[in-house]
């Protein structure tokens, strides 16, 4: 009798800081998309592969849905849009409380129009009561029908494995993509300035984040030692001021930034790093289309 395995794409919705880069993370058993506290951390479609037993998943990790304030924003957006439109199967995340707002009505009217299965996942369930929850699915379930809908809690691993299982069950069949032992498609380059923008979110202020971007200008062994990596990366941030406040006093802001993400690194990299970071001015580069691909940020796929 012939094995028959199962395979297929999952666009990973909603709107900002819903958790989505977390769930994904806790979906494969790995830290692959960045997270933080802070709105927008995704700026690209991060995959992340999981192969479990004869059913290989795909997720794509997608910006959150909001309202565009730059041409970077409205590129995070497309890519939310087309990740839609190319994918087996849509996993929306929403929190148990707050209205529903526009960019999540949009959502749903774009599932509308695909005819996919969409798997609900209620995350935050920590935060409210069992009527609050049962409230909101409700409400949400009346929008859409639903393939299925799982309450979930990322931060207490709660619903996980339930997500994991509709997914399972509602994938197409079809050959693997990638090899077993894939955990994502992203090149090692793409992960480490992932890594460093995290560190400089979770350590900087609310105002400078979202005006940066890493790019890696070097990444190979040292020739005289293959076991360490030197890496070399630029942080880009949009007025000086910004790059004084990146820097710090003494420079050691940067110091701690550039030690955090080094020590992710070399776990995540299973190596030894030898991390040099600078900082550099490119004003209002969200806005200019030809900045946005320089860092290596394109959405044309």
């Amino acid at each position: 009798m012939k094995h028959t395995t199962r395979s297929g794409f999952v666009a990973i919705v909603g709107k900002p800081n819903v958790g989505k880069s977390s769930l994904m993370n806790a979906l494969l058993g790995e830290k692959i998309a960045i997270v933080s506290s802070k709105p927008q951390t995704t700026r690209t479609k991060i995959m992340g592969v999981l192969t479990d037993g004869d059913t290989q998943l795909c997720f794509l990790d997608t910006p959150g849905f909001h309202k565009p304030k730059t041409k970077l924003s409205g590129h995070m957006n497309n890519v939310v849009k087309t990740s839609i439109g190319e994918v087996d199967l849509i996993l929306f995340l929403v929190e148990p409380m707050g209205a529903i707002n526009e960019q999540e009505t949009e959502l749903i009217e774009t599932f509308k129009t695909k005819h996919l299965p969409v798997v609900l996942a209620v995350n935050k369930t920590d935060l409210v009561d069992k009527e609050q929850l049962a409230a909101r699915i409700t409400e949400v379930n009346a929008l859409y029908p639903f393939t299925a809908t799982v309450p979930v809690s990322v931060r207490e691993k709660k619903g996980v494995d339930d997500v994991l299982a509709e997914l399972k069950r509602n994938c197409p069949e079809g050959p693997f993509y990638f090899p077993e032992d894939t955990l994502t498609d992203q090149p090692e380059r793409t992960i480490a300035a992932e890594i460093i923008r995290e560190k400089i979110l979770r350590n900087m202020r609310d105002e400078i984040p979202h005006g940066t971007a890493v790019t890696i200008e070097k990444m190979r062994e040292r020739e005289t030692n293959p076991d360490i990596l030197d890496i070399e990366a630029t942080i880009y941030c949009e007025r000086d001021s910004h790059k004084g406040m990146i820097i710090g006093k003494g420079g050691a802001m940067l110091k701690k930034i550039s030690t955090d993400a080094r020590l992710e690194l070399e776990q995540f990299l299973d190596t030894r790093v030898n991390l040099k970071t600078w900082v550099k001015v490119r004003s209002d580069w969200r806005n200019d289309e030809k900045a946005i691909k320089s860092v290596g940020l394109t959405y044309d796929e």
